[in-house]
């Protein structure tokens, strides 16, 4: 057969599966996710040596050390897969809870109720600790999962899937209902995002290409999360010890992140006080800094900020700073550079964080914190399968529920429409 119908065949495996999860109980669910957490910590060595051959291959090839990084799995990183099974495990099973419940003047009950969403597609890059992550994500909330990983960790997220499949076969887990694309044919990703019928949402997980190439190619939904272009906001009334860390954390905690901070924005009134103080704090972090012309009358060793830098995931020890008029040009300048991801204020004026909140059109909006909290551990949702910047149907990190669709459910006792 060609790649075509091996895809159809997959999907069609996929939907089959699906119809069987739906009807899992969560102690099932959960004895299955223990079953693959424990066979993954009995055949560690296996995913070493699996791993090993993808290192190998990434050092032959020229792979970046960051790249190689990512790709490597050493004991912690495995023990945190094991973990990550264990923690989706014990976390709230969303499917089969009732939204809500009313009662007609008819009699019917009607009941909005949380089912899985079918079929997930997940497309991701490099790092292969997502496929145990992804997979433990759509089990819990009975979808099937269809993984596509980069042809650097094929042999990585092959032995995972496999280990994940004969633990959860010891305690039930239906066939099919955890597949790998083996192919590293580019058109696969095609044939995947336009299984329209048998693929119900795909969810790419990677840089922008990534995400631009799947969301051209797709005719299935796509959930996204282009880039991160997180701002912090320093208010007027902003303290200035509180605003100096938050900032920093925000920039330096871990700068290669989609949450952290690219652009720091200061009102004119508190800048010449805050700004010197954070350029010296910036300054110990080896920080590179590019200001706009009012910023660098402040700090003239800056280099210049061009129009370029207010749009930048420079996902480095780089900051670009401006200096603003007031809050509502900087929720405007948020508003049109930004990436609608992450964004704060520093900011003792009620009225003001008010405003921000309102005014920022943002999947997460921070007062008076780091916006490197955004992340599912972070907010209390436990693991994550990314997070989204879209609108529909998710948005910020995506947990457990941001997996689920609904179905109304309505019972009566012989009602007929007149």
């Amino acid at each position: 057969m060609g790649l075509h119908e091996d895809m159809l065949g997959m999907g069609d495996r996929a939907v089959d599966a699906a119809h069987q999860l739906a009807s899992l109980t969560t102690r099932k669910k959960n004895a299955i996710l223990e079953a693959m957490a424990d066979e993954l910590d009995a055949r560690r060595t296996d995913i070493q040596s699996e791993n090993a051959k993808d290192l190998d291959a990434g050092t032959a090839a020229g792979l970046s050390p960051a790249l190689l990084d990512r790709l490597e799995l050493n004991d912690a990183r495995i023990d945190a897969m094991i973990k990550g099974l264990r923690d989706v495990a014990v976390l709230k099973d969303p499917v089969g809870t009732k939204i809500t419940r009313w009662m007609r003047p008819n009699g019917l009950e009607i009941v909005k109720t949380r089912v899985p969403i079918g079929v997930i597609a997940i497309i991701y890059e490099s790092r292969p600790n997502v496929t145990a992550d992804a997979t433990g994500l759509c089990f819990k909330t009975a979808n099937a999962v269809i993984l596509r990983g980069g042809r650097e960790a094929m042999h990585s997220n092959k032995i995972i899937v496999d280990i994940l499949q004969s633990g959860g076969e010891k305690k039930g887990l239906p066939p099919h209902s955890i597949q790998l694309v083996e192919t590293t044919d580019r058109d696969a990703v095609r044939e995947l995002v336009q299984m329209v019928g048998r693929v119900d949402l795909a969810i790419p997980r990677g840089g922008e290409g990534l995400i631009n190439a799947v969301t051209e190619m797709a005719r299935v939904p796509v959930i996204k999360h282009y880039k991160g272009v997180c701002h912090t906001y320093i208010d007027d009334s902003a303290e200035l010890d509180m605003a100096v860390s938050v900032a920093e954390n925000a920039k330096c905690q871990r700068p290669g992140v989609c949450n952290a901070m690219e652009t720091l924005l200061v009102h004119k009134d508190i800048a010449s006080t805050f700004l010197p103080a954070f350029a010296d704090r910036m300054n110990t972090r080896q920080v590179a800094l590019r200001g706009c012309a009012q910023t660098r009358v402040i700090l003239p060793d800056i280099q210049a900020a061009t129009e370029d830098d207010w749009t930048a995931e420079y996902l480095d020890l780089i900051l670009a700073i401006r200096v603003v008029e007031n809050l509502e040009e900087a929720i405007q300048h948020i508003n049109r550079y930004g990436s609608h991801h992450s964004d704060a204020i520093v900011s003792e004026t009620a009225n003001h964080q008010k405003r921000f909140t309102q005014g920022v059109d943002s999947a997460t909006v921070y007062v008076n914190a780091s916006t490197r909290f955004t992340d599912g551990a972070e907010f209390g949702m436990g693991a994550e399968i990314g997070i989204s910047t879209d609108k529909l149907h998710a948005r910020g990190p995506m947990g457990l529920e941001e997996l689920t669709t609904y179905k109304f459910v309505i019972a009566g006792d012989g009602q007929i429409r007149e």
